[in-house]
């Protein structure tokens, strides 16, 4: 869908090269320009097959790689040149990294006037933070995410995999398609999107912020409970797994009753509205947990499933790998390694009607591009080339 699309991956880690990846997971041509000899950071991050990185295998999947020195004069000057029939270039440095470089987007829209430079940071390119290095956990702690999640007698604790890098990657994919939309059908013309891993967590706050405003409250941990879910918890099985099961609507909540056998709770006067619900549910969540756990799962799961409620099992990436809804949705794809062989992961979402999925290419090796990339589109000799990587440029 994205072919012909050329975009010039900067960035290191996850936040920006990811935004990368999702266009290149839609055809688009992502070169990705490493740092020669050592390559991106994520590379040795592991966890490892047979000295292969695994992360590096998602994460750079459908792109090719290139190294490329820019802290060095003939560096820059060939990042210039590639400026030139690239669409975007997507960074991830500290804000002034790059004008130090001699790289800054005001420089290389001189190369190429149209050039979109997607910018992410931990704090933005402006403000009194905007110096201050970034990471995930920072991004879920100063987004206000990290301290609303967990419960009220413990730290707070911070999600099962890089939230903040990953809203950060998908709001930038976003902000550059419609730059793109806005250059390329409305003749806006090329421009920066700024855009910070804090600023993509607190948009994903719900409520947060006018609630503090306009009522005063300072929402805290509360575990599991949330206030739209009354009732709503993590309930034990009866085989000792754990059903996540919330109920919103006051009609969910008369069909739950039904499923229970229990039409006294749709009766009861302190249950006719959420709001009346969400005043005792911990009652409420502890009467749903015994119906829960005294049943066998089988006969839960088609209580649940006639009545229409939404529900599932906490999965483990072992349930994942073996559930059939995955299997029938090809949600898992597998990519072919040059030498580990078969490398699963998730696939290529989301599912378009008239536009099925190119098979996923591996992720490059370092430098894996440079001939195709040096040679093929700026036109370097291969005698060239051998000065540049004995000058330690590429």
């Amino acid at each position: 869908m994205l072919s012909g699309l050329r975009i010039l991956d900067l960035g290191t880690m996850v936040a920006g090269p990811v935004a990368c990846t999702l266009f290149a997971d839609f055809g688009a041509e992502v070169i990705k320009v490493e740092v020669p000899d050592r390559g991106d950071t994520v590379r040795d991050l592991g966890p490892f097959v047979d000295g292969e990185c695994l992360y590096w295998s998602v994460e750079a999947r459908n792109k090719k790689s290139i190294t490329l020195n820019l802290r060095e004069p003939e560096g820059q000057a060939l990042l210039c040149k590639l400026v030139k029939d690239a669409d975007a270039v997507v960074e991830n440095f500290r804000p002034g990294t790059l004008e130090q470089w001699n790289v800054g987007y005001e420089e290389l829209k001189k190369h190429n006037p149209d050039l979109i430079m997607l910018r992410v940071s931990g704090f933005g390119q402006t403000g009194p933070y905007r110096e201050r290095a970034g990471y995930d956990r920072i991004g879920l702690a100063f987004g206000g995410l990290m301290g609303i999640t967990g419960y009220a007698d413990r730290p707070p604790v911070r999600s099962g995999t890089s939230t903040a890098d990953y809203q950060t990657a998908i709001l930038g994919a976003f902000g550059l398609m419609m730059a793109i939309y806005h250059r390329d059908l409305r003749g806006g013309g090329g421009q920066e999107i700024d855009l910070s891993m804090y600023e993509s967590v607190i948009r994903f706050t719900e409520v947060l912020v006018p609630e503090y405003d306009r009522l005063g409250v300072v929402r805290e941990r509360r575990g599991n409970k949330h206030f739209a879910a009354a009732p709503g918890e993590h309930f034990r099985t009866s085989d000792g797994r754990y059903v996540i099961l919330t109920v919103s609507a006051d009609a969910g909540f008369q069909r739950l009753c039904a499923a229970m056998g229990r039409p006294d709770l749709a009766e009861d006067p302190r249950n006719a509205s959420h709001s009346k619900r969400w005043e005792h549910v911990d009652e409420l969540n502890r009467v749903v947990a015994d119906w829960i756990e005294g049943q066998p799962v089988e006969s839960l799961c088609k209580s649940l499933d006639d009545a229409k409620l939404a529900y599932s099992f906490i999965y483990s990436i072992d349930d994942i790998m073996k559930d059939p809804h995955y299997a029938a949705r090809e949600s898992i794809a597998s990519v072919d390694h040059p030498r580990i062989g078969p490398v699963k992961m998730a696939g290529v979402f989301p599912k378009f009607s008239n536009m099925p999925s190119k098979p996923i290419e591996a992720a490059p090796d370092l430098g894996q591009h440079n001939a195709e990339i040096y040679g093929g589109m700026l036109g370097l000799t291969a005698d060239e080339q051998r000065e540049l990587v004995a000058q330690g440029i590429i």
